[in-house]
């Protein structure tokens, strides 16, 4: 009598690679003209990232023809998802036009007032390529007003990839997140943990070297780890009782907690704001807003040595330009957050009833449109040790692509999107059970 031979079953990274053959190859090719094969460091995935073909709404297809909804969106850019109409109708108009005039025109001035017109602290802004450039351009100018030399900012907090912006982000924080950058450079930056305002207050006064304070507003790592709204308004009145400028990072929050981001939804006004991702509605784009005291530095009558040069290729250039403007126009009444909001709500209620039913540790938190998972009882950059990079994969396995352990959402998700992000972390649970990553 014949046997039918019996295959062991495929584990989460089997199954992940059976069906992605050709991401597989892409990455092959890849590492021989690049790092890993990738070009962002957020994209290193084990056994092998992958590798998309198109996108649409809430929607992409990788090189295999898997769909995923997309929790990435651009890296938080998309709060309108892949392929807006208003926003690439315009854009198109604009390239047959002209991508790049070398000059200036009219595109970068109705980007500003709308920028101006919606957030709080911005008087006056300077457009970027980046959200890096942006932190990096803000805590200069901090520096020449000021004519001190350190920034103050909080344990676990990014603010980009520029020299300054590499300590303290991940633990051990006392190294830095990249090498090439020189003790001096070190040096400058003084790191605490988030939450004591009090401490923010005794380490400036103790040090007399601060020229600024600069942080995500809702938290480490796009509130991984929450801030409470105690510490900020502390925070800010310390800022204000020794004259030391309050950055706000809203890079991810700009726009996306509200039209004029976390300073206009709470009421509390930095001095200056650094923001990218929503702010060019998909396009390459970022910028510093804030008192005219400190952007009026980039002004051609400062003296020379004292002026903050800014020169930049692609600064407020007519694609990101349009691009910025439409979107920030079609945002400006609500609508979108209030959508994108009520999804989040949904969509964290849903995973913790999964948490209950399922009968492991952790919880679905963030607030808004933001989705975090923790696998423990703490909310930081550790609550995935206990699944590592498996749970990403098993969520990619079921059609969702998070970023990190969890995503935002954007106005082309719908709920029945949701009821599916659900269903894929449910199955994706059972999947690290079966695998040994959860008891």
């Amino acid at each position: 009598m014949a046997t039918t031979e019996v295959k062991p079953a495929l584990t989460i990274e089997g199954v992940f690679e059976e069906k992605r053959p050709k991401s597989l190859e892409m990455n092959e090719r890849a590492r021989r003209v690049l790092p890993d094969g990738i070009e962002h460091d957020q994209r290193i995935h084990k056994p092998f990232p992958v590798y998309m073909e198109r996108s649409d709404g809430a929607y992409k297809w990788d090189l295999d023809g898997n769909r995923y909804v997309d929790l990435v969106v651009g890296h938080g850019a998309l709060l309108l998802g892949h392929n807006h109409p208003v926003v690439m109708g315009k854009v198109a108009e604009q390239i047959r036009r002209g991508t790049h005039f070398g000059a200036s025109h009219e595109n970068m001035i109705r980007w500003g007032e709308w920028v101006c017109n919606l957030v709080p602290s911005a008087e006056m802004v300077r457009f970027f390529s980046s959200g890096t450039e942006a932190t990096m351009m803000a805590m200069r100018l901090a520096r020449n007003l000021t004519g001190k030399n350190k920034i103050l900012k909080f344990d676990g907090h990014f603010h980009g990839w520029h020299d300054l912006a590499t300590v303290a982000v991940y633990e051990p924080y006392e190294i830095p997140t990249s090498g090439g950058i020189p003790q001096q450079t070190q040096d400058l930056v003084v790191s605490i943990p988030q939450g004591d305002a009090g401490a923010v207050r005794d380490t400036i006064i103790a040090d007399g070297d601060i020229a600024v304070v600069i942080l995500e507003p809702s938290g480490a790592s796009w509130g991984t780890q929450p801030t409470s709204l105690d510490f900020m308004r502390e925070l800010r009145q310390v800022c204000t009782d020794l004259d030391v400028p309050l950055i706000f990072d809203e890079v991810i929050t700009g726009f996306r907690y509200s039209p004029g981001g976390y300073q206009a939804e709470f009421g509390i006004t930095p001095d200056m704001t650094t923001m990218a991702k929503i702010i060019a509605g998909g396009m390459p784009g970022g910028a510093v807003a804030g008192q005219r005291r400190f952007l009026e530095q980039i002004g051609s009558e400062w003296a020379g040595g004292r002026r903050v040069s800014h020169p930049g290729t692609y600064n407020a250039n007519p694609v990101s330009s349009i691009a910025g403007a439409t979107c920030l126009e079609y945002i400006s009444d609500g609508k979108v957050h209030e959508h994108v909001n009520q999804l989040g709500d949904k969509l964290r209620a849903g995973i913790n009833q999964v948490f209950a039913r399922q009968g492991i540790a952790g919880s679905a938190y963030g607030s808004h449109s933001f989705w975090h998972t923790t696998f423990t009882d703490t909310m930081d950059k550790g609550s995935l040790r206990p699944v590592g990079g498996s749970y990403m994969t098993a969520m990619l396995v079921n059609g969702v692509h998070m970023m990190g352990g969890g995503g935002m959402l954007s106005e082309a998700h719908s709920e029945d999107d949701v009821d599916f992000i659900i269903d894929a972390f449910d199955k994706s649970v059972t999947m690290l059970k079966d695998d040994g990553h959860l008891s």
